[in-house]
């Protein structure tokens, strides 16, 4: 018995699903069988977008040769995890926390029955795991924060979170790219731009990258600006 589950999506898509739980090592294999279904190069395959724990598979019905196609998927599916390689330095991205720039770090000091200051050292002292992207371009869906902090979402969203902002929503953090609305708990904003598509690399983080948070004051902020 397989521990997967495939599932059509449409005639052009499909997604594969693994263990449902938010947890580093399923979203390791999803990744995974993600790039090898990418190396794949099937003719007609459009696109493979790993999420947290399935990956969806976008082909041209006229032209992918469908057995083929889940044959790739069986195979790969079912191949174990490599070990992981030598692990690179994680990338670190600098927070103003609290004031104008995290309206709700208060609120999450509350939930936590901590101080300001306390929040701070538990949202900058992990190692976040990029789990998937998505929503808009360069949304990274971090974790896993401590559960002292992991604070709902808000109630109410609101209608715009300005760029830069960082949030958190229960067991995920995360950088909004761009001003778009959003009901994550924000507690500060980092002047570096998780999409910018005048650099090279569009994408400052990809899925299965390690980040780390670091608190800078208002006047570093401003100077980075």
């Amino acid at each position: 018995m397989s521990d997967y589950r495939v599932v059509a999506a449409g005639d052009s898509a499909i997604v594969v699903e693994f263990e449902e739980r938010i947890d580093p090592a399923v979203n390791a294999r999803t990744i995974a069988f993600a790039e090898s279904v990418q190396a794949a190069n099937l003719a007609g395959v459009r696109d493979v977008v790993p999420t947290y724990r399935s990956t969806a598979i976008y082909f041209d019905p006229l032209r992918t040769d469908s057995a083929a196609l889940m044959a790739c998927i069986e195979r790969e599916a079912a191949r174990p995890v490599a070990p992981p390689q030598k692990a690179t330095a994680p990338l670190r991205i600098p927070v103003c926390y609290g004031g104008e720039l995290g309206p709700d770090l208060e609120a999450v000091a509350a939930f936590a029955k901590a101080g300001e200051d306390e929040v701070v050292r538990l949202h900058a002292s992990a190692t976040y795991r990029v789990f998937m992207l998505g929503f808009v371009p360069g949304f990274a869906y971090l974790g896993i924060v401590d559960d002292r902090i992991a604070m709902a979402r808000r109630s109410t969203p609101r209608v715009r979170v300005p760029s830069g902002s960082v949030g958190i929503a229960g067991v995920q953090t995360g950088i909004y790219p761009a001003e778009t609305p959003g009901g994550w708990q924000l507690i500060g904003r980092t002047p570096l731009k998780p999409f910018d598509p005048s650099r090279a690399n569009p994408f400052l983080m990809k899925a299965g990258d390690a980040v780390q948070f670091y608190p800078i004051d208002r006047r570093e902020y401003d100077a980075w600006l």
